[in-house]
């Protein structure tokens, strides 16, 4: 129970049907789908597309999505990978030969096939109870008439708006600067498209009139797109992996996602008494940056293309999390991290629906950096994802950037089970954060009893580039003895990541939703 003499969010507790996630405009909408009769999966795709006009910085229709999703009538999980590809002209050669040491962030050549339409798509057809027309009405509806920017959205926009590039100027700024808090946000093209989509299926994106606005204007800009790269985009369904936590299970999907980072992570934390530390002190602090870095080494080693991937069963095996763990030193900060790993290493918006019928959606849905590519097709002002930022152009590596290929990806959905059955979908923005943000998660229910909400709140910190991104929720006495320990701190403008949840009470049946105060968002319940 939080003190309610502070500031602070209470979890949220329904019988019928719940949606946790960053724009209560997204969650008001998901449940108004399910008391239309819509299923979990309506629900989640329709405040999906919603979330890419509430915040366009984060996500929309030129991105990616992922998804997890429990059947009503069974225990079954299923994973969904709607990832887009590169061009089939995309050539790491020719990258290197035009002078580029790592994938460019901001031009065409980043930018891999929208895969988050066909996704909605496939699931909605596969596993929804609604029209897809209903199902992307109310889109539609706010793409025309606009929203009002939020304060979290607007702090955003301000800090990375002026990358834009032609049309994208004219539609994500507001007379040449970026909107504030309150203006109104439209994109009546994008409402056009969804029209298309909701009328042709996955057809009104990936061919005829939408398609070749997308590949006119990616290809004005020195990209290699085709048609027949539109055409051919498909999801695929796919089985999730898992680990055993103290008696609970985390359940991700696999490569090319960073879910197989969490499950490493979670590994070499178990071997560790977190329970007996802190949880808010320097100890456990130190211990999960000091695991970080050794999974995202691994990440980096292994994670590709599901049919590039090498070695997963070594990264997800036990005693490769014993091993590495064993290079964590309690007082100090590892360095030369590569070198150290070596001998043990021989050989990447969220929304969250729960319905009546206890089916249950984990999902996350993309544009990567703030705005993506920044660059926005001439016509309908579709924003392209630059997903093609998460290749590399090291000859031979496993994610070398290839034509046809699925970049390494930070977003990640999940879900866990605990001891006593209880279900819990989440997942954690916040870019590279996602799969430290999971075991975070993870540990806080497990090793120190917090609710979802509590879980959610606590403070946050993660190492990135050298430097260690810090919130102000650590007390200055815990900051200063994480100096002290050799961890160069940063305390960033924004906070890390953001999160949203659903518990599913094993005992009651009773829903319980938390979302995170980092963000506008809100969980609602019916």
């Amino acid at each position: 129970m939080r003190d309610f003499h502070l500031p602070g969010r209470s979890a949220v507790f329904a019988d019928n049907g719940m949606c946790a996630t960053s724009h209560p405009l997204a969650a008001k909408v998901a449940i108004s789908l399910l008391e239309q009769g819509g299923n979990a999966v309506d629900a989640a795709i329709g405040a999906a597309v919603l979330l890419g006009i509430c915040e366009p910085q984060m996500t929309g229709i030129g991105g990616d999505c992922f998804a997890l999703v429990k059947r009503p009538e069974s225990d079954e999980i299923v994973g969904l990978n709607a990832s887009g590809r590169a061009p089939a002209g995309l050539s790491a050669a020719d990258l290197r030969a035009a002078g580029y040491k790592t994938m460019p962030e901001r031009e065409a050549a980043a930018v891999t096939i929208p895969g988050a339409v066909d996704g909605f798509c496939r699931l909605q057809g596969d596993m929804g109870k609604l029209t897809m027309a209903e199902v992307l009405a109310p889109a539609i509806h706010y793409a025309e008439a606009g929203i009002p920017v939020a304060p979290r959205v607007a702090q955003d926009w301000s800090e990375e708006a002026y990358e834009f590039k032609g049309r994208a100027r004219e539609i994500f700024l507001n007379d040449g600067r970026p909107y504030r808090v309150g203006e109104r946000f439209r994109v009546p093209g994008q409402a056009e498209v969804l029209r298309r989509i909701a009328s042709e299926g996955r057809a009104g994106f990936y061919e005829g009139e939408v398609a070749e606005d997308m590949v006119d204007s990616l290809r004005a800009l020195g990209g290699t797109h085709t048609l027949e790269d539109f055409a051919a985009t498909a999801c695929d369904y796919v089985t999730p992996i898992r680990t055993r936590y103290r008696g609970a299970e985390l359940i991700e999907l696999p490569p090319n996602g960073a879910g197989a980072m969490a499950l490493l992570m979670a590994n070499m934390l178990e071997g560790h008494d977190i329970a007996a530390m802190d949880p808010d002190g320097a100890e456990r602090a130190h211990l999960e940056i000091e695991a970080a870095k050794l999974a995202f080494d691994a990440r980096d080693r292994f994670i590709a293309d599901s049919g590039f991937v090498r070695h997963l069963d070594h990264m997800l095996s036990p005693d490769t999390a014993k091993a590495l763990s064993a290079l964590i030193d309690p007082g100090k900060a590892l360095t030369s991290i590569k070198d150290k790993a070596e001998n043990i290493h021989k050989e990447t918006v969220y929304i969250t629906v729960v319905d009546r019928d206890r089916m249950v959606v984990s999902l996350i849905y993309s544009i990567f950096k703030d705005f993506g590519s920044c660059i926005a097709s001439d016509r309908f002002g579709i924003l392209f994802q630059n997903r093609g930022c998460g290749f590399t152009l090291e000859e031979g590596h496993p994610n070398e950037a290839m034509g046809g290929k699925r970049p390494m990806h930070t977003i990640i959905p999940a879900m866990m089970r605990e001891a006593d059955g209880s279900l819990t979908a989440f997942g954690v923005m916040g870019g590279a954060y996602q799969p430290i943000g999971h075991v975070r998660y993870l540990s806080n229910i497990v090793d120190f009893g917090m609710h979802p909400q509590q879980a959610i709140d606590a403070p946050r910190c993660f190492p990135v580039g050298g430097e260690v991104r810090i919130e102000n929720g650590y007390a200055p006495e815990v900051q200063a003895e994480l100096a002290a320990k050799g961890h160069m701190l940063d305390r960033p403008l924004r906070p890390v990541g953001g999160a949203q949840a659903i518990r599913i009470d094993a005992k009651t049946g009773v829903l319980q939703g938390a979302s995170d105060p980092r963000k506008d968002g809100c969980a609602l319940g019916y």
